[in-house]
């Protein structure tokens, strides 16, 4: 899994000085876009590529509390990947204490909003994606 960290700001917290519940969304589109650059995707590369990869699902499981100024620790890998949807895993830690479980899933798509073949169009990519499967 490839490790990310976030330090929760301020403005992240509600009331109560919890992270807001929605705020993890944001962290782990934070995480999954660091994890595309570490292993030579960059959005901005897969966007110039033509490809889009909107979200289709999210669940986040929250274990306990972060609160302002906690560094979160953010890991994610792949899940599963079988050429057509893509499942990431993140697991959000503070000071070695399990914050989240999460999951998302993508699909790959062109400009035009029709579906892409990775396999066929974008075989390098598609190939770091099969090997990456269980990271």
């Amino acid at each position: 899994m490839h490790s990310y960290k976030h330090t929760v700001n301020y403005y992240e917290t509600d009331k109560m000085g919890i992270t807001h519940h929605s705020n993890y969304i944001r962290f782990m589109e934070e995480a999954r876009i660091d994890f595309l650059s570490s292993v030579g995707w960059p959005y901005d590369r897969l966007e110039k590529e033509g490809i889009i990869s909107p979200v289709t699902a999210v669940e986040c499981r929250f274990k306990s509390p972060s609160t302002f100024a906690d560094t979160l620790t953010i890991e994610v890998g792949v899940e599963e990947f079988k050429g057509v949807r893509l499942k990431l895993h993140y697991i959000m830690r503070s000071n070695d204490k399990v914050v989240c479980e999460a999951r998302s899933e993508h699909c790959f798509i062109n400009a035009s909003g029709m579906p892409i073949k990775l396999q066929n169009e974008f075989p390098d990519f598609y190939d770091c994606l099969m090997g990456l499967i269980g990271s």
